[in-house]
């Protein structure tokens, strides 16, 4: 069994981050170790105020630990994390990885609907371009992407030529395949680019109007887990998306802070059972 490594933060309520990559990764049959870099009361998105506990300095401790115990990981996956943790988390990904090296995943959580999210600094995305570079993922939503590049966010009215000229800049930052979600070409339909430097595939699903929290890291969490499980990039980021809209669908009109991806994991389990694939 292959062991990843998410390094995120925990909010204790909203349905996001740490409490989605444990149990969806876990539900891929692929084992799954944190390590949080915050904890808050509940997630920044519509709350009105929240408590936060920067754990950036256990980061290191638990890294020399890790290092004199000789545990080891597969695959690191990073979610939503602070500019003091990304020299940490380089160092984290480079002296706990399995022998032979492992899988990097990074989901640049930090902005979506063309901003940053709150207690970013506007300079922070050119911290988490550093994060990115030598990543063999990147998983940034299309405010995320452009951010990344220096670019200003456009949400809308994007053509392929756009897309692909921008999924062009996410390689250039030294990201080894891209997975750009929030792409759409058509009123009705919403996916992803998915490129490994020479190729590009599109997926798409049928487009949900609603605006729902944590989906973003449903998306990586499920993209990760089914990698590990053998999935190729396209199968994963396929698989990501339509767990995304089965748990959207799943969860009722007044659950405004999250979603119920917990009513997605049969599904999810009976998909990657199906396929055969393991690795």
């Amino acid at each position: 069994m292959k062991r990843i490594l998410t390094i995120q933060d925990i909010s204790c309520v909203g349905q996001c981050s740490t409490t989605v990559a444990l149990p969806l990764v876990s539900a891929c049959g692929v084992e799954c170790a944190i390590l949080p870099s915050a904890v808050l009361s509940n997630h920044t998105g519509g709350f009105s105020s929240w408590t936060y506990a920067d754990l950036t300095p256990e980061l290191t401790n638990v890294e020399h630990k890790w290092n004199e115990l000789g545990i080891t990981f597969d695959a690191f996956y990073t979610g939503y994390v602070g500019e003091s943790q990304i020299d940490p988390i380089l160092s984290i990904m480079s002296s706990c990885a399995a022998p032979g090296g492992a899988v990097r995943v990074v989901d640049p959580a930090m902005a979506d609907n063309g901003r940053l999210y709150a207690g970013f600094a506007d300079d922070f995305p050119v911290k988490m371009a550093k994060l990115c570079n030598g990543a063999d993922y990147i998983l940034p939503n299309l405010t995320e992407a452009a951010l990344l590049v220096g670019d200003e966010p456009r949400l809308e009215g994007l053509s392929r030529d756009d897309i692909e000229f921008l999924v062009t800049k996410l390689h250039g930052l030294g990201a080894k395949n891209v997975i750009l979600t929030g792409v759409s070409f058509k009123p009705d339909e919403l996916g992803s680019a998915v490129s490994d430097g020479k190729t590009i595939e599109y997926d798409f699903n049928p487009r949900i109007n609603r605006m729902s929290h944590g989906t973003g890291d449903i998306y990586a969490s499920v993209f990760t887990g089914a990698l590990m499980r053998g999935r190729s990039p396209f199968e994963a980021a396929a698989l990501a998306a339509d767990v995304v809209c089965e748990a959207i669908s799943q969860t009722a009109e007044d659950h405004w802070y999250g979603v119920s991806f917990e009513r997605a994991i049969p599904m999810l389990t009976k998909a990657l059972s199906e396929s055969g694939t393991e690795n």
